[in-house]
């Protein structure tokens, strides 16, 4: 009973590939894998970005906490 779940685990994997190739393969003749690249990209150029200025933002606050805790 307890090897049960990871033969369907296996199975679904062995299954699911061939359906994922096809598809890539059809997204890719259509040109839409560049779409989906580049959305992906601007998200994590996004992400990227937001992470710097949160970064930024947390210095100089916590440099204003610093001075004011020597004053």
């Amino acid at each position: 009973m307890k090897l049960f779940p990871p033969l369907i685990t296996l199975f679904f994997f062995l299954s699911v590939q061939p359906l994922l190739a096809q598809d890539t393969d059809f997204m890719r003749s259509l040109g839409k894998m560049y779409v989906v690249v580049a959305v992906i990209a601007a998200i994590f150029i996004g992400i990227v970005l937001f992470l710097i200025y949160l970064d930024r933002k947390l210095t100089k606050l916590e440099n204003q906490i610093k001075d004011h805790d020597a004053v």
